[in-house]
């Protein structure tokens, strides 16, 4: 009675092991997620129905998609800020491609991921080449973007009515059940998880956020890596931005601002380091899903919606002081 289990002995084990690694890395977060899931299934009769979690994940998705670009930015020690402002370009852009410029609807997706990644790449090379921190660059960028949002939209919402299959994009259900944004985030989730613990280029970012003087001493290419990141991080932003324009079959240019504060709580709340160097795709995707809880329960719960912000900022604090007292606990390991 009251032995602990051992599960040191599944670690090299093929299906095992890694299902080990990651409740031992994600414990913490795991447990919270587990109360707060028993906490909402007792004090509401609708939160644990499939309905209710079909619609907390559909919800979620724009946050996972941010999430994965904002992880890998904070795990090279930046940051990015463009994402609500990128979504509401890309999501005005693409619907005017169609719906005021006659656009086809594949060529107006692809133009809209091409500006995303575009716009990535410019966050890149400035903060590659220049040197000047992530926050001042992306901040800038995030107020171009969201004047271009307005500019493209003439100020106004823009409604779409010439095709009838975009919409399909957002709205539409997998074998009648399932949301496809759903299916798009876990696929990219599962890209990134290949590309971080698959790949050469993976490790090379573990690298460069963990001590980037030696990761160039090592012959790796710093700022490649840096614009490609920023990359990723933009076109992801632009295909949350076109996914929610077919959700909502309309370009707003008001929408989804701050939505990069929901995606920075998942990144911090999964265990990603703001110092850099640590990050863990299977943290951020239930961090995803705590930030979705929250704002699901909250609303169920009939609590105003104004202290969902005020609940998301105490989060974010609380979590970056427990990232903050695990660092400061591994440099005391390593002295």
């Amino acid at each position: 009675m009251g032995k602990k289990v051992d599960l040191s002995k599944y670690d090299d084990h093929v299906i095992l092991g890694p299902i080990v690694r990651y409740l031992n890395n994600n414990f913490g977060i795991l447990a919270a997620f587990i109360i707060l899931c028993v906490i909402l299934t007792i004090a509401t009769d609708s939160f644990m129905t499939l309905s209710n979690w079909l619609t907390i994940m559909n919800n979620i998705s724009t946050t996972g998609f941010l999430a994965i670009g904002i992880m890998l930015a904070i795990m090279l020690g930046g940051i990015d800020l463009i994402a609500g402002a990128m979504i509401a370009c890309s999501g005005c852009f693409v619907i005017c491609c169609m719906e005021r410029w006659g656009i086809n609807m594949v060529v107006a997706i692809i133009l809209g991921l091409v500006i995303g990644a575009l716009v990535g790449f410019i966050n890149g090379f400035i903060i590659a080449q220049s040197g000047l921190h992530p926050f001042v660059v992306t901040l800038a960028m995030q107020s171009i973007l969201r004047g271009s949002a307005y500019l493209i939209a003439n100020g106004q919402p823009v409604p779409l009515y010439v095709n009838k299959v975009f919409p399909t994009l957002g709205t539409g259900r997998a074998l009648g059940v399932v949301p496809y944004p759903i299916i798009y985030m876990l696929v990219f989730f599962f890209l990134q998880y290949m590309l971080l613990n698959k790949t050469k280029t993976g490790r090379y970012i573990y690298a460069v956020g963990g001590n980037a003087t030696a990761a160039q001493f090592s012959g790796i290419n710093i700022k490649k890596i840096k614009i490609l990141v920023w990359t990723i991080s933009g076109f992801l932003a632009s295909f949350a931005g076109i996914v929610l324009s077919a959700r909502l079959a309309s370009g707003q240019p008001g929408s989804s601002v701050g939505a990069e504060t929901d995606a920075i709580a998942a990144c911090v709340l999964g265990g990603t380091s703001m110092y850099g160097g640590v990050g863990c795709t299977g943290g951020v995707l239930i961090g995803v899903f705590v930030i979705g809880v929250i704002t699901n329960g909250l609303t169920l719960l009939h609590v105003n919606s104004n202290w969902q912000y005020v609940a998301k900022g105490i989060i974010i604090l609380l979590a970056v002081h427990i990232d903050m007292f695990r660092q400061s606990k591994m440099q005391a390991r390593s002295e």
